[in-house]
C-alpha cells in the first residue's frame, strides 16, 4: 500500500481501512485475552442466548414461516452458537448462513458451527424462506469516509504516504453539496463521517427481507445521526493506538450512525425498531432472569455471571454506547426490545 500510494498520490480513508482491515482479518483471531477486543457474545452466553430468543419470539408470532439464520461477521462463532442452542429450545433449527470473508475466522466458526454455510456476501445465500438476520459489532469495521470543515468548504480527508510513514492530508476537491444542509455552517476543523459500505449493505440486506420475510438485529457502538465527530480510531492488545502506524496490524473501526442505516432501511421498505441502548434491550428481554438462572445453576459462579451482566447493561460501560436497531419486513410484528 505504501509504495502504491507513492507512487500514485493519496487514497481515500475509505480505501485504507478496507485494505488494513482485510489484512488484518484474514490473518488471525483477533478476538479475546489475547487478541485485541473482546466483543458481546465474548462476555457471557447471555447476549447470543437473548438475541437468538428474540428472533425466535418474531418468527413464533409471523406464523412460524420456513427461515434461515444469517449472520455478518460472526466472528468465533460464539453468537451463533448460542443463539442457535436457545432456538432449538423453542422449536426452531434454521439452516445456518455466515458471512465471513476471514479464513482464520471461518476455522473457529466450523468449530462452534459445524452446520453452517459460509458466504462472502448475501448474494450468495438462497432467496426461500424468511430471514433472521445478526449484525454485532459488523457494521462498524466497515470503510468510512471523512469529511472535514476548512475555510474554503468541506473537503475528504484523504491518506498519504511520506517516507513508508501514513498520514492523513487534506484533499483539494469540495464535497459541501453532500454535506446536510443543518451540518453545512459546523466550524472550521468539524468532521464528518460518512459509509457508502455501511448503506449498500444495508439496503441490500432490508430489500432482501422485504422480499422474503423476517427481520434482522443489528447491534454496534454508535450514535443516532448523522452528527459531528470523528471516530476513526484502532485498537490492539485491548488497548488504543495510532490508526495510521502499521495498518493491517490493528483493528480499525469508526462508530456507526445508526440514523443512517435507519434510512437506507425504509428507503428499500423496510420497517425499523429503534434505537435504543443495548443495556435497556437487554434488560427488557430478561436478562436480569436468565442471570439469575444461570447462578442458581452454578452459584459458584454467581458473583462473575453477574459481572457479565453489568458489563453488557451497564450505563459506565456497554449499555449505553452499544445500541440496537432491528429492521423488519412489512406485516412482521414488532420486535421485543423496543418498547411500545
Amino acid at each position: 500500500m505504501a509504495r502504491a500510494i507513492t507512487l500514485a498520490g493519496p487514497i481515500s480513508l475509505s480505501q485504507y481501512m478496507a485494505a488494513a482491515n482485510g489484512h488484518y482479518y484474514d490473518t488471525r483471531d483477533p478476538l479475546g485475552a489475547r487478541g485485541d477486543f473482546t466483543t458481546a457474545p465474548e462476555v457471557s452466553q447471555m447476549f447470543g442466548e437473548l438475541i437468538g430468543l428474540a428472533l425466535t419470539d418474531l418468527w413464533h408470532r409471523a406464523g412460524q414461516p420456513a427461515a434461515r439464520y444469517v449472520e455478518y461477521g460472526p466472528g468465533r462463532g460464539t453468537l451463533a452458537a448460542d443463539a442457535l442452542r436457545a432456538m432449538a429450545t423453542v422449536g426452531l433449527a434454521p439452516p445456518v448462513h455466515l458471512i465471513e470473508t476471514s479464513g482464520a475466522l471461518r476455522e473457529r466458526q466450523a468449530a462452534a458451527v459445524p452446520s453452517a454455510e459460509w458466504h462472502l456476501e448475501l448474494m450468495s445465500v438462497p432467496e426461500d424462506g424468511a430471514l433472521l438476520v445478526v449484525a454485532n459489532e459488523f457494521f462498524d469495521a466497515l470503510p468510512i469516509r471523512q469529511l472535514v470543515k476548512t475555510q474554503d468548504g468541506w473537503r475528504e480527508r484523504l491518506v498519504g504516504c511520506q517516507d513508508t510513514l501514513f498520514l492523513p492530508v487534506m484533499g483539494n476537491t469540495v464535497f459541501d453539496p453532500i454535506v446536510p444542509p443543518q451540518l453545512r455552517d459546523a466550524p472550521d476543523g468539524s468532521v464528518l463521517e460518512t459509509s457508502p459500505a455501511s448503506v449498500a449493505v444495508m439496503r441490500t440486506l432490508a430489500r432482501r427481507i422485504v422480499a422474503q420475510g423476517g427481520a434482522a438485529i443489528v447491534v454496534d457502538y454508535g450514535y443516532d445521526g448523522p452528527a459531528i465527530g470523528d471516530t476513526f480510531q484502532a485498537v490492539r492488545g485491548h488497548a488504543f493506538a495510532n490508526p495510521f502506524e502499521n495498518p493491517g496490524e490493528h483493528d480499525l473501526t469508526a462508530h456507526v450512525d445508526f440514523g443512517t442505516l435507519a434510512e437506507a432501511a425504509r428507503a428499500e421498505g423496510a420497517v425499523v425498531h429503534g434505537p435504543v441502548g443495548q443495556g435497556a434491550f437487554l434488560e427488557a428481554l430478561g436478562i436480569g432472569s436468565r442471570a439469575a438462572a444461570l447462578a442458581a445453576a452454578a452459584p459458584e459462579r454467581a458473583a462473575s455471571i453477574e459481572v457479565d451482566r453489568a458489563r453488557l447493561t451497564g450505563a459506565d460501560q456497554m449499555g449505553t454506547l452499544f445500541k440496537v436497531i432491528a429492521v423488519t419486513a412489512p406485516g412482521w410484528p414488532a420486535p421485543e426490545g423496543f418498547g411500545s
